[in-house]
């Protein structure tokens, strides 16, 4: 009889263990491509590191970053996709400021310092950009988030250059069906963990922020990237710190 019970609350204690195990598996079709260890399958610069079991990007009043710098996932460069993680975004300054993003059919522009150019789902703390796209090192900020959008043909301005990347211009048409901005913000949890969905299939993309679409984009210009690297933004600025888990990648038709 001892032995049985024993053995019985043995199991109990077990439980809860495998449990929390599975509750965080792979959603079905999915591939995680963060381990929960140590960054096999990153590369990035001494910013980042792994901590309690997720990915850490980190700023210090003594060790800035003199520019934006990424984490690059080495193992995929995917087109049509839809990855899922969540992420915490904390600012250790006076106004609790911090900005990142996950940068998706992006390029790498400079090797050594973990450059990167392309896509953006943002984020931001506190709240005035999180879940819109951006084009980082290309055409800047496309939307408000929640906007329901789509994108022509970047061109240039009638008296510009070649050489006058400033002059650009590119058009973007508001279409119905926008998530008002109060939605988002009362979705997004300061300063906690978030659910970051990002989808692309062909030229559609969509980003949702805790279920809640913040980005719903159209993008028709033929000049960019159909397919890139995976990053995680680690922003330039005051002492912030930026963190990710449990990440997901589904490759899609």
């Amino acid at each position: 009889m001892k032995l049985r019970t024993s053995l019985l609350a043995a199991l109990l204690a077990l439980a809860p263990f495998t449990l929390a195990a599975s509750a965080f598996a792979a959603p079905a079709g999915f591939k995680e491509i963060f381990n929960g260890k140590d960054l096999t399958g990153w590369k990035g610069l001494g910013f980042w590191s792994v901590k309690n079991g997720v990915i850490t990007g980190q700023t210090t009043a003594e060790k800035p970053t003199k520019g934006n710098t990424f984490l690059v996932y080495q193992d995929a460069q995917p087109a049509n996709f839809e990855l899922r993680l969540q992420f915490r975004l904390t600012g250790q300054n006076e106004k609790s400021w911090g900005n990142s993003g996950v940068q998706y059919r992006s390029k790498v522009v400079d090797a050594a310092a973990f450059v990167i150019a392309g896509y953006q789902a943002d984020i931001d703390s506190p709240f005035n950009y999180t879940g819109m796209l951006y084009e980082e090192k290309g055409r800047g900020i496309l939307m408000k988030s929640g906007e329901k959008i789509r994108i022509g043909e970047t061109t240039m301005t009638p008296d510009a250059t070649k050489k006058d990347a400033k002059k650009k211009q590119t058009s973007v048409e508001k279409l119905p069906g926008a998530t008002p901005t109060e939605a988002i913000a009362a979705a997004y949890k300061l300063g906690e963990w978030n659910e970051l969905v990002i989808k692309a299939e062909g030229n559609h993309l969509t980003h949702t922020v805790n279920g809640v679409v913040t980005a719903d984009v159209t993008d028709t210009d033929t000049s960019i990237a159909k397919s890139g690297v995976i990053a995680l933004q680690l922003h330039q600025g005051q002492p912030m710190t930026i963190q990710f888990k449990n990440i997901y990648l589904k490759t899609l038709p």
